[in-house]
């Protein structure tokens, strides 16, 4: 699976994705994309081949790189419960940064008009789950989590926190006076991000 993309083929996935977010995949053309990026169908075709294959690039392009982070943060010189911490900035401050894409893969999964493969999206979140599952594992042989944990319920906890978060967006900005973007974001990175530990953790550790 490779993820070295040449500046042009970044500048198409870049354009794809605010057209696949603003027009739905159905909605979108290659025509549409390559008048916006400003080049030939023919150097899409060349470079993806079609556009669900253009699509799969985008998950590979957006989703590699937090593979890797959530790999390596095994390995760190952290306690468990720090490791799982960071896991969850991870995700959140991705799945904030990438809204575009999921947005995108949301409404794909949901309007089953066509079967789709999405093999390279569920790699992603089975290598994603497996780097958790060391972490949990890790935790528990040290005394520090439960035993009886369904890790495979963690990722869905956390993410669906953001994205009702994020779906409701109105009805939050005004409860909390978030008037800006910059607040929103604010917002997220520093409630959304602590709430969401603070459930990980009541989850994961004994009660006292």
């Amino acid at each position: 699976m490779t993820v070295d993309f040449n500046e042009k083929q970044l500048e198409i996935l870049q354009v794809a994705e605010e057209l696949f977010a603003e027009k739905g995949f159905d909605g979108t053309s290659i025509r549409d994309i390559a008048k916006k990026a400003n080049i030939n169908i023919a150097m899409i075709s060349y470079y993806f081949g079609s556009k669900e294959k253009l699509l799969e690039s985008l998950i590979i392009f957006r989703t590699s790189d937090l593979r890797l982070k959530l790999e390596s943060l095994f390995s760190e010189d952290l306690t468990p419960i720090e490791k799982i911490e960071k896991l969850i900035e991870l995700y959140i401050n991705r799945l904030n940064k990438n809204r575009c894409l999921y947005q995108i893969l949301h409404f794909e999964f949901s309007s089953k008009k066509r079967i789709m493969d999405f093999k390279v999206f569920t790699d992603v979140k089975k290598q994603n789950l497996l780097s958790l599952q060391k972490i949990i594992s890790e935790g528990q042989e040290k005394g520090v989590f439960r035993k009886n944990i369904n890790s495979a319920l963690l990722p869905p906890t956390i993410m669906g926190t953001f994205f009702h978060f994020h779906t409701n967006r109105p009805f939050y900005e005004e409860l909390f006076d978030l008037k800006t973007d910059e607040a929103y974001d604010h917002f997220i990175k520093t409630e959304i991000i602590n709430h969401i530990k603070q459930t990980i953790k009541a989850f994961l550790v004994y009660e006292n």
